[in-house]
């Protein structure tokens, strides 16, 4: 289906025109023409199926066709998980609206930029306002944010955000937004508890699955190589050496990690950086510009980049550190198969994680043979552990505090 058969408004579709976007793809096909016929919609659509367009899209044709005058006010709120995907999404609405007579003012709500400058933005007058949940949480604490007018809101990767702890949170947002709005919910996984959250928001939403798309990982060549700990890096640098990779994209267990190694690898004379929470705003921006340009080869980091990351033609993905999660290691392989594109994933296999790969197998429902390298073969046996103390009671961060700390990074 091609995106002139939605009969979107000729400023969308000239800018559509302007990006090269001429076939929707299977969940936009969905998607739009409910949105545009102001249903609720609850859509389960894996990163990189190009959910994003499927929502700003008609958002932004119901704009034009019903255009304000006087101060712009807050008519669209997306939540976002990650600064990366608020920034995307934002820029997203800014590429789609570039035509129109009237400037949209689109607001980007996100730790680690000024609280200020955004405040001030906000109140000068805006249309749309994407943010990250801790952030938006911090500006209503300080009661600086108007949400009366709100007629559409979206909540993007809510899978994810329920792992930050988001439910608990969701119920002070939606305390500040009127009854009557378009809600529009998408999660790469419905689990029991994500019911609950859709729940909270809409109870007369239409479900959507794309039951014809095939799976991420069907997508993606997996293979998983077993090698001892200490000879993981070795074995990465002989890899890379060897294969004719242009980008390559590794997860760490943390930040630290990912340091550590993106020097060792500049050492060998390796172009790589390192991707985390840690960095500054700039420095995070920066990092992903010089990968996407293709002047850094291999980028360290940590699950911030398992979603939200737009970059297209990543060689291959590699779980230097396996993740904690199935969910995650679906979403890192995702990095390299991009909407409908084929790509390569690599698990590095160790003596202490190989019990919990069979798990993200079991979850996955995949079986993937195990190799060997030759000079960096799997040797020794797994050494029990012993079991840590018990958490002292109370000693714990509460989901709260983890979620601001999450989404501030």
């Amino acid at each position: 289906m091609i995106f002139q058969e939605f009969n979107l408004n000729e400023k969308i579709e000239e800018a559509l025109k302007e990006n090269s976007y001429i076939n929707a793809t299977p969940i936009q096909e969905k998607v739009i023409p409910l949105v545009l016929q102001a249903d609720d919609i609850i859509a389960r659509a894996q990163t990189g199926s190009g959910k994003t367009a499927a929502f700003v899209l008609p958002i932004l044709n119901h704009y034009l066709l019903n255009e304000k005058e006087g101060k712009a006010k807050i008519r669209t709120l997306v939540l976002a998980p990650t600064r990366e995907l608020t920034l995307q999404i934002a820029d997203i609405f800014k590429t789609f609206s570039s035509k129109f007579d009237k400037t949209l003012k689109i607001v980007s709500v996100i730790g680690g930029q000024s609280i200020g400058e955004q405040l001030l933005d906000i109140q000068k007058g805006c249309d749309i306002v994407v943010a990250t949940a801790g952030r938006l949480l911090d500006i209503v604490d300080k009661k600086q944010i108007n949400l009366e007018n709100l007629e559409f809101f979206v909540l993007d990767e809510a899978d994810k955000m329920l792992d930050l702890g988001f439910a608990e949170e969701l119920e002070l947002i939606l305390k500040q937004l009127p009854n009557k709005r378009q809600n529009l919910l998408f999660s790469a996984t419905y689990p029991q508890k994500m019911k609950q959250i859709a729940s909270m928001i809409t109870r007369n939403a239409i479900e959507v699955s794309i039951q014809n798309e095939q799976p991420t990982v069907e997508l993606i060549e997996q293979r998983a190589i077993e090698v001892n700990m200490e000879n993981r890096n070795a074995l990465l640098r002989q890899l890379i050496s060897s294969n004719s990779w242009e980008q390559v994209l590794v997860f760490m267990a943390n930040n630290r990690a990912a340091n550590n190694i993106a020097a060792k690898f500049r050492k060998y004379n390796f172009d790589a950086e390192s991707f985390h929470g840690d960095l500054s705003q700039e420095d995070r921006e920066y990092t992903l510009k010089e990968f996407k340009e293709k002047k850094i080869k291999i980028l360290f980091s940590s699950d911030i980049a398992a979603r939200g990351l737009d970059i297209d033609n990543i060689s291959c993905v590699i779980n230097f550190d396996l993740p904690r999660s199935p969910a995650d290691y679906i979403h890192r392989i995702g990095r390299s198969g991009r909407a409908g594109r084929e790509g390569l994933a690599i698990s590095f296999i160790t003596l202490e994680n190989s019990e919990h790969f069979k798990l993200i197998e079991k979850r996955a429902k995949i079986k993937l043979e195990r190799e060997q390298i030759k000079g960096f073969e799997l040797v020794g046996t797994v050494i029990e552990k012993e079991k840590g103390k018990a958490p002292i009671k109370g000693k714990r961060k509460s989901k709260k505090d983890k979620l601001r700390e999450q989404t501030k990074e």
